[in-house]
């Protein structure tokens, strides 16, 4: 669906983007992550042809977005991080005007009422834009860039500014529509991106450090895949139930922490998941589980350690490769098996100024 190949940008002497290549295919749901200034709005606005690069290649579904522009904005609908809206319209004038603007071929009114009501706005249809909530703006902002039902919806940051419950309703409405839609969403909430996305690009002064999913970045880069038990029953009894489960190397009692129940860390063999197998033969025993979580990294950390900038300047000594990118997913330290992020290039010792 999209191919994006040795990508660079320059603002003058400042490298926003640095060769970046990946690819994403129909269906998946893509996070994007960076801190601020990482290139992560430059490359959408690339891809969306709002922006021009100064070189390598962006291929929307076949049709490159310089050479064939119109072909390829087809098939996008873009929401960009400020909604662009016109608040002296109301919901059903303005949607109707990019409706005209896009020279969709759908009958208006049906295709209008029907994305009216997959992002919830039909009751407030006849409203001026300008007397709305930010909630309900942004799913305006939603709306238009799902008319004309593009394959690829591109997502810039469509729940900042919003109050946790809008940020659920968003959330659960990305959520369905990546069941028909290729999406690739930009945030900074990193539970959001956990909760939607099955695949994450990590963007770091204008290099991708990974690109995986949550669950194989956190195995990769963890040095702890120790699981913590806590289950209800006395300690020589829970002890005797573990010690049959298959491919675990070491069990460690921490006692008691909570009235009635005992703790356990457990150390898997390399390369084997326990927990399906502790939980059944748990439950076999009819013994009550009430906390079973693991030691790996979360999101958050994996985030802070890739984007640190105390690991620049260090050598790539050995990459492995994402199935489904030609990108590199995770640049590790032979010796260490830490995660690094790449050198500093000489535009960016120079030019320290963010992009926007």
């Amino acid at each position: 669906m999209i191919e994006v190949s040795s990508l660079s940008k320059k603002y003058g002497n400042h490298l926003a983007v640095n060769n970046v290549s990946f690819s994403i295919k129909k269906g998946e749901v893509v996070g994007f992550l960076g801190p601020n200034g990482a290139g992560k709005s430059t490359i959408m606005n690339i891809m969306t042809g709002y922006l021009s690069l100064t070189s390598g290649n962006v291929s929307i579904d076949g049709f490159d977005i310089i050479d064939q522009p119109e072909e390829a904005k087809k098939r996008i609908g873009y929401l960009p991080e400020i909604p662009p809206l016109y608040t002296d319209m109301t919901v059903r004038e303005y949607l109707y005007f990019m409706y005209d603007l896009k020279k969709v071929s759908f009958p208006k009114k049906p295709h209008i009422d029907e994305i009216t009501r997959l992002v919830k706005i039909d009751n407030v249809i006849d409203r001026l834009i300008k007397n709305l909530s930010k909630g309900y703006r942004q799913r305006v902002g939603i709306a238009q860039a799902l008319i004309g039902n593009p394959d690829l919806l591109i997502l810039d940051e469509p729940t900042v500014g919003l109050d946790p419950k809008q940020i659920i309703e968003i959330r659960n409405l990305i959520a369905r529509l990546g069941k028909n839609h290729t999406i690739i969403l930009s945030s900074h909430i990193l539970s959001e991106i956990q909760e939607v996305c099955e695949r994450i690009i990590i963007i770091n002064k204008g290099n991708i450090v990974a690109d995986d999913t949550p669950t194989n970045l956190s195995k990769n880069l963890s040095s702890d895949h120790s699981l913590s038990l806590r289950v209800v029953g006395n300690e020589a009894d829970i002890q005797k139930i573990l010690s049959s489960v298959p491919n675990i190397k070491s069990i460690k009692c921490l006692g008691k922490k909570e009235e009635g129940s005992v703790d356990f860390v457990l150390e898997p063999k390399p390369d084997c998941d326990i927990r399906a197998a502790v939980s059944e033969r748990l439950a076999e025993r009819k013994k009550t589980i009430l906390s079973l979580h693991s030691g790996e990294m979360t999101l958050e950390q994996i985030f802070l350690r890739l984007t640190d900038d105390t690991d620049r300047g260090a050598y790539y000594s050995k990459e492995t490769e994402s199935p489904k990118s030609n990108t590199p997913k995770v640049k590790l330290n032979l010796e260490t098996g830490e995660a690094l992020v790449g050198e500093q290039t000489e535009a960016e010792k120079e030019y320290k100024k963010e992009d926007k």
